[in-house]
């Protein structure tokens, strides 16, 4: 398919999961180059390897300012474009419940730090390398930023924000007349390694837990990785071309 033909993509939190899928999904839709980042970075080389030559790993803590320049103009001195960045990179804290009782205000802050920040910063710095030719980022919220969620209050709060800030950089970037769209994915839970640890926030027994979170999914089953790559691929390409500031739940009719 050439429906991302000639096009370079930057992916963070891209070595496994959705991330590993978006960008599968990228390749498979004809993008020249893809970027994937995150801070494991056996597992990152790994999984460009595996990918093949069009692949490309940089090592990325989205929280670093000085990183996010780094790595957008590596991406440019390497490939010449940016044509769309996803910023997936996401963190739910450590395993243990967070409420508004407990949770560590240091837990709290590197919680938002990962998923709220890490999005600015990489929105800031994709407008920086797009704002000539256009482009698209698409940010990765959660249904936890749609609907209350005790059992894990900071990163619910973190994902709520995100889409916040996608319309307000959506409107920007469109008043500025930057030709560059920011839409907002969110996800229930997906069939993933964090999944498990979100699960487990619930508390009990762990397929106790699952059974009753899948219960309130209408469609009663845990989504797949491919399912959210197929929403970002949509709001990448020009078929969503007219689509800004959008929020596209994948959620097995949860959080509708």
């Amino acid at each position: 398919m050439t429906r991302f033909a000639d096009q370079v993509w930057l992916v963070t939190g891209g070595r496994a999961g959705i991330g590993r899928a978006i960008a599968e999904r990228a390749l498979a839709d004809g993008a020249v180059g893809v970027v994937i980042t995150g801070r494991d970075a056996d597992g990152g080389h790994a999984t460009a390897a595996e990918l093949g030559e069009q692949v490309a790993f940089l090592e990325q803590d989205v929280t670093d300012e000085a990183r996010w320049d780094e790595v957008v103009d590596e991406v440019l001195a390497r490939f010449g474009r940016l044509d769309v960045l996803v910023n997936n990179a996401g963190w739910v804290g450590s395993g243990n419940p967070q409420n508004p009782e407990t949770t560590p205000f240091e837990e709290w802050r590197s919680i938002l730090a990962i998923n709220l920040d890490g999005t600015f910063l990489g929105c800031r710095a994709g407008i920086r390398a797009m704002k000539e030719a256009g482009g698209a980022i698409v940010n990765m919220s959660s249904t936890a930023g749609l609907l209350g969620v005790p059992a894990f209050i900071a990163y619910g709060a973190a994902k709520a924000a995100v889409a916040h800030l996608t319309k307000s950089v959506a409107v920007y970037c469109a008043r500025q007349g930057f030709r560059i769209r920011c839409n907002v994915v969110h996800p229930a839970l997906v069939e993933t390694t964090m999944s498990d640890t979100i699960i487990g926030l619930y508390g009990g027994e762990y397929e106790t837990a699952r059974a009753n979170y899948l219960a309130r999914v209408p469609l009663g089953e845990l989504g797949k990785p491919e399912h959210v790559a197929d929403a970002v691929a949509f709001l990448a390409s020009d078929e969503s071309a007219y689509v800004t500031g959008a929020q596209l739940v994948v959620g097995g009719g949860l959080g509708v």
